[in-house]
C-alpha cells in the first residue's frame, strides 16, 4: 500500500528536492509550506508520515507538532531544523516528534528513518473483543459469520476504542480523531455516535457492557468483565 508522507517546509528548493526523493521511492508526496496548512492537511486527510520543519510562516514547527497530537494524530513526526542547540531538539521530541534531522542533511538518511518508523508501526488489520471482529481492511464488523452494518463514524469510534481499550476518552479527543476536524462539529455528534453503536453491538444497551460513560469526560472502551 502505497504511503502517504507530508512534507511541511517552506524553502521551495528544499521542498522539490524531498518530493523528487520520496516520489521515486513510491511515497505519495503532499506539501505545504507553512504550519497552518500544514496543519489543516494533517487533520483533513490520510498522512501516513509529516516531515516538519521549525521555522514555519503562521505557525512555527513546534506549534504545528503540538497540534497535530492534541488532534490526536499518530502518525511519525521527524523534524527539520537548522538549530544544533540541545534544547531546542528536546522541546520538539517533548511535543510529540519522533525523530528530528539538523540542516544540512543527507536525504537518503532521512528516507532511512521515514522508513524505519513506518516499518515500526505496522498496522493491526483486525481487532477482537468476544465473538466480534473489525476488519480495518474490509471495514466490516462481524460477529460470528454475521455482518453487523456500520456507518462510517460508527466505523471510526469503534476502530478508535478498539486501538486505546481501556483508556478514558474526552468526547473532544473522539471528535477530533475521528470526524477530522477541531471546529464544524459538536460533541453531540459524539453522543449520538456512541448511543447508536451501542444499540448494534451491546446485549443491552441501557447497561453497557463495553462502552462506559465518564460522568463530564467522555467514554472508555472495556472488553474485561
Amino acid at each position: 500500500m502505497t504511503k502517504t508522507v507530508l512534507i511541511i517546509e517552506d524553502d521551495s528548493a528544499l521542498i522539490r528536492g524531498l518530493k523528487d526523493s520520496f516520489s521515486k521511492r513510491g511515497f505519495d508526496v503532499k506539501t505545504a509550506m507553512d504550519g497552518e496548512t500544514g496543519l489543516n492537511m494533517v487533520v483533513s486527510e490520510d498522512i501516513d508520515l509529516v516531515i516538519l520543519d521549525i521555522m514555519l510562516p503562521k505557525m512555527n514547527g513546534y506549534q504545528v507538532c503540538e497540534g497535530i497530537r492534541e488532534c490526536e494524530r499518530d502518525m511519525p513526526i521527524i523534524m527539520l531544523t537548522s538549530k544544533g542547540q540541545e534544547k531546542d531538539i528536546v522541546r520538539g521530541l517533548n511535543l510529540g516528534a519522533d525523530d528530528y534531522v539538523t540542516k544540512p542533511f543527507s536525504i537518503m538518511e532521512l528516507l532511512a528513518r521515514a522508513n524505519a518508523f513506518l516499518r515500526k508501526r505496522k498496522q493491526v488489520t483486525t481487532y477482537q473483543f468476544d465473538d466480534y471482529a473489525l476488519s480495518i481492511d474490509s471495514r466490516k464488523l462481524l460477529r460470528g459469520d454475521d455482518e453487523i452494518p456500520l456507518t462510517p463514524k460508527e466505523f471510526g469510534v469503534l476502530l478508535l476504542f478498539l486501538q486505546r481499550e481501556g483508556q478514558a476518552l474526552a468526547r473532544e479527543t473522539i471528535l477530533n480523531a475521528v470526524w477530522k476536524s477541531c471546529v464544524m462539529t459538536t460533541t453531540r455528534s459524539v453522543d449520538r455516535c456512541v448511543t447508536t453503536l451501542r444499540k448494534k453491538i451491546e446485549p443491552n444497551p441501557a447497561r453497557p457492557k463495553y462502552i462506559k460513560s465518564i460522568r463530564d469526560v467522555g467514554y472508555r472502551f472495556e472488553t474485561a468483565e
